[in-house]
């Protein structure tokens, strides 16, 4: 039991785990309240789309940017900034719905402030892991531990937030989240971190953008890797975008319906990730891959089709097992093949698959839903999951053979081994 836990010796580590676990409640609160303020506001699936495109859409532009400044300066200066940059956005829109101000240009500056932030704060948090371990061997057992305290996060903050919504209103979950970013900042704080000495760099931002993605587009396993990603984030995870419409017009239910979806999410996810956690190795990831995108698509369809709120919280399970499954088996394999200088680029590559390209997919999302119906929008979402699941399961083989070499280098893996 205790190698579930076993990055958690790390003191560095530990000290984020905590003040990570804090912050995300807060912040999936506000995502919670954010959406059912949006739809309360306008009554519209297509301005739930806007919005959430708006605090999305400078990841597609920036997070790259972000990526090389991660590999370029201190990761750790860089966080403390961007979680109080946060923390600041967070104040503003609890101050605008608690005085009864906000409308809803306010909510798409202040998520277009949050894209950006987000950003630059993505890319370098994935990269800083490694610099929080004593023992690198836990690369895989702490971004597991990362993706539970997310879907501790996703499954305590939801529920809180659908209860706080329909007894105070939404504006409490707003100030709630801004408190909750001292925790993380404290930790932050905390930590005795060894400076990393990086060798002086005349290369311009440009050139080094240019030199990851020549690298994360030329190298087939990174590659496919990739856009396994871009794509399910694409046409699949948008479905949060439309949880507000199943669990009011299709469920016919409350805030508090839309706090119990998103709360089976996240069980599914913490199964997904104790599931991983438990893992000792990295080999064997390309199949779980596979399973992880077939389930999420599956999910996606049995949700699409339901309308029984009890079997719609069972799909949700399945959702959220799938993502996360594939989301940190991804990442691990990455980690392990990547060396430390080209570490928040790719990172950035691995933020921008499942986000940077989610803003049209919420835009596309939002207008089909109201064009077709947000049962058929996701239906086809997930017909489109289950065959991209299918494509990566064709060219696994492949990609195990270009691993090979480099598992083989870093003691990974040892010629008795036969799967990556």
């Amino acid at each position: 039991m205790f190698s579930i836990f076993r990055s958690l010796k790390s003191r560095n580590y530990r000290l984020y785990f905590i003040g990570q676990s804090l912050s995300l409640t807060g912040t999936w609160m506000q995502g919670v309240a954010m959406g059912w303020l949006v739809y309360r506001l306008t009554g519209s699936p297509l301005m739930l789309g806007l919005v959430a495109f708006a605090s999305q859409i400078p990841g597609f532009f920036l997070t790259t940017v972000g990526g090389v400044l991660a590999d370029r300066y201190n990761r750790h200066r860089i966080l403390i900034l961007t979680q109080s940059l946060s923390m600041l956005q967070a104040t503003l829109l609890a101050v605008l719905v608690l005085t009864g101000r906000v409308e809803f240009w306010h909510l798409m500056v202040l998520g277009l402030l949050i894209g950006t932030i987000n950003a630059f704060d993505m890319p370098t948090r994935h990269a800083f892991v490694v610099e929080m371990l004593d023992d690198r061997q836990d690369i895989g057992n702490a971004l597991a531990l990362n993706s539970s305290m997310i879907n501790a996060a996703r499954l305590i903050g939801p529920s809180i937030a659908g209860i706080l919504i329909a007894s105070v209103g939404e504006g409490i979950c707003f100030l709630i989240n801004a408190v909750s970013f001292l925790a993380v900042i404290t930790s932050l704080l905390l930590m005795k971190i060894t400076p990393v000495i990086k060798a002086p760099d005349s290369t311009t931002v440009w050139q080094q953008m240019k030199t990851g993605f020549s690298y994360v587009f030329g190298f087939a396993p990174v590659k496919y890797l990739i856009t396994l990603l871009a794509f399910v984030g694409l046409v699949g995870m948008p479905y949060g975008t439309l949880l507000p419409i199943f669990a009011k017009d299709i469920l016919h239910g409350s805030s508090r319906t839309l706090g119990f979806l998103m709360g089976a999410t996240g069980i599914g996810a913490l199964a997904g990730v104790v599931f991983l956690a438990r893992r000792k190795t990295v080999l064997g990831l390309g199949k779980v891959i596979v399973m992880a995108s077939l389930v999420f698509g599956l999910g996606l369809m049995g949700l699409a089709l339901s309308t029984v709120f009890w079997l719609s919280l069972v799909f949700m399970l399945l959702i959220g097992f799938g993502m996360m499954v594939q989301w940190v088996s991804c990442n691990t394999i990455l980690q392990t093949m990547v060396e430390d200088d080209m570490r928040g680029r790719v990172m950035s590559f691995y933020v921008l698959s499942f986000l940077g390209v989610t803003p049209p997919g919420n835009l596309l999302a939002g207008a089909a839903a109201g064009w077709i119906g947000a049962d058929y929008t996701l239906l086809i979402s997930s017909l489109l999951c289950v065959a991209a699941a299918f494509f990566f399961a064709r060219k696994l083989p492949a990609m195990r053979q270009m691993v090979r070499p480099i598992y083989l280098r870093k003691g990974i893996l040892t010629e008795s081994h036969t799967n990556t």
